[in-house]
């Protein structure tokens, strides 16, 4: 009988004020909280407990799904350096042998496609 009685106190000492709707105010003694209240009191800080661990296994989803996207861009943004290293040789090759003709086609080409692009989107 003694111990269950150091339990209810040692328990009512744990959950002092506390209720579901927040803090009791301090003139009430841990001796005064019943069990209903201490109950309640315990559910309500499960419930709590509960929309914290869905709300961190949902940001632990969407931080995991982030990195996903994040490495795919980081790949493609690698490839496509790779793909415009290639064209800027492309470029050096055609300035360095000064040939007037390739210049006056790369020039027209360049304007073919923007005028195409350019009726295209309209």
């Amino acid at each position: 009988m003694n111990s269950r009685r150091d339990y209810r106190s040692s328990r009512a000492a744990l959950f002092d004020g506390i209720e579901e709707s927040g803090i009791r105010s301090s003139a009430y003694s841990s001796h005064e909280i019943n069990e209903h209240d201490n109950d309640r009191a315990m559910e309500g800080l499960q419930d709590r407990v509960n929309i914290l661990k869905r709300l961190t296994g949902d940001i632990h989803e969407e931080v995991e799904s982030h990195n996903r996207m994040l490495d795919r861009m980081g790949n493609n943004m690698d490839a496509s350096r790779g793909i415009l290293s290639g064209t800027v040789d492309r470029f050096k090759m055609v300035f360095e042998t000064k040939s007037n003709r390739r210049m006056a086609t790369l020039v027209a080409s360049f304007v073919a496609i923007f005028l195409l692009i350019y009726y295209l989107t309209k």
